[in-house]
């Protein structure tokens, strides 16, 4: 029987192997997470270190893995509307507009039509595009697009929302603003949210916890607690140091320097050695 202690998401050794023309690539190594109910949670790691590919195996779009993950104790076994996706690109059809384009999401529901109208307008204003709900695609700015998708991955109220990289093809300014509606929505829905990125603010900005994977092959690294108050300030010397000592844990290897040690002791934060 499940209990509120009980992780709404675990990752339990999960391992996997690509198979290549030239042999076998290992992409993921036994990496083993539990994410809790309502928590936030972003993987950060070089590019080729397996966080999209662990994604990918949370969604359910690839079962050839070692290891268990289970939501709220169940094994993932294929795609389901629990699980709300956003890519970093938009993917929007170009020949629906807006409403229609969050409504797609709702095409194996049971609501009835009238129910899916209330659900879509109300994506709608959760994301500030009520004067845009019949616009296309090409009538949006890119931050305009990405809230749709956004809206298109919670329209379902699923139990999880998972976000690829998501911001990144923004410029910083939208990306900061999204950020921040993102925030927003969180604190409105309290839905459980895992996000990939290259970006250790980012991390930093959104995050309750930051996994950091190391590549070749994808394993966990340093899990750390993002023990800074709400609402984050940037430009804040503990976020600052924070965000310069996560730096210097993807781009170097080894053990800290005596100094650096002592860095890590005076900001808010704990990393969990794995």
């Amino acid at each position: 029987m499940k209990t509120a202690a009980d992780p709404v998401v675990r990752f339990s050794h999960v391992s996997k192997v690509f198979k290549l023309e030239d042999g076998d690539f290992q992409a993921i190594q036994d990496v083993s997470l539990d994410i809790a109910d309502g928590e936030f949670v972003a993987i950060v790691g070089a590019s080729g270190c397996g966080k999209s590919t662990l994604l990918r195996l949370l969604i359910g779009l690839d079962r050839a893995f070692s290891g268990n993950i289970s939501i709220d104790g169940r094994p993932v076994e294929g795609v389901g509307s629990g699980r709300g996706i956003v890519f970093q690109e938009h993917r929007l059809f170009p020949w629906l507009n807006v409403s229609e384009n969050i409504g797609l999401a709702l095409g194996n529901t049971v609501l009835d039509p009238e129910a899916k109208r209330k659900r879509i307008e109300s994506m709608v204003e959760l994301v500030g595009l009520e004067k845009f709900s019949r616009a296309y695609p090409h009538q949006l700015s890119g931050g305009m697009a990405q809230r749709v998708a956004i809206a298109r991955g919670l329209v379902t109220s699923p139990r999880l929302l998972l976000l690829d990289e998501p911001f990144s093809a923004l410029d910083a300014l939208t990306r900061q603003q999204i950020q921040d509606e993102l925030l927003n929505i969180r604190q409105r829905y309290r839905v459980t949210t895992v996000l990939v990125t290259h970006d250790v603010e980012e991390a930093i900005y959104l995050a309750d916890r930051v996994v950091v994977l190391q590549p070749r092959p994808g394993r966990i690294k340093d899990i750390v607690d993002i023990d800074l108050p709400r609402p984050r300030q940037r430009s804040g010397y503990d976020f600052y140091r924070l965000k310069e000592a996560l730096l210097h844990r993807l781009t170097k290897e080894g053990e800290y320097e005596l100094a650096e040690r002592n860095l890590l002791k005076e900001i808010p934060l704990r990393f969990i050695a794995q």
